[in-house]
């Protein structure tokens, strides 16, 4: 993986959001992965050691503005970061993946960004969820959702 820490990434504006001003050098960042499309550094507020954010270098508010091949290239990116956390470089038993798409979602920087997060067991991260809720009665219900989504693909 590139490592060019004082790397300085040209294009972007000045008095951005946070990242875009990490990404620019004009504030401090430990960066684990550079390249022309992404910069990935370490959460200053990471769930566990190692939780890093993988973030496209051009600065891009939410998912629907994302060029399809920077998604891609994010994913891969944190693809090779998941692998190298699992492979030792640090102590984990799994590692969650996640964007936070607008505010409502928990979205605290208006530019994209992607979680990969090194997970222990006992670690402080909770993530609820009940699906034991779900029965077969509610299939009539998924099918009219899948259908609305379909059309619009």
């Amino acid at each position: 993986m590139a490592g060019d820490r004082e790397r300085y990434i040209p294009f972007l504006p000045m008095g951005s959001s946070i990242f875009s001003r990490i990404i620019q050098g004009e504030v401090p960042g430990s960066f684990i992965y550079r390249d022309d499309i992404v910069s990935v550094f370490l959460d200053i507020q990471g769930v566990n050691p190692g939780h890093c954010l993988v973030v496209p270098n051009e600065e891009v508010a939410c998912l629907a503005d994302l060029n399809p091949e920077t998604g891609k290239h994010l994913f891969w990116v944190a693809h090779r970061i998941a692998n190298a956390y699992r492979a030792g470089a640090i102590e984990c038993e799994g590692v969650n993946l996640w964007i936070s798409d607008g505010e409502v979602a928990g979205q605290e920087v208006p530019h994209v960004h992607l979680h990969v997060v090194p997970r222990c067991l006992g670690d402080s991260l909770i993530i609820r969820y009940d699906a034991r809720s779900w029965n077969e009665s509610q299939r009539p219900r998924l099918d009219e959702i899948a259908t609305r989504i379909r059309e619009r693909l």
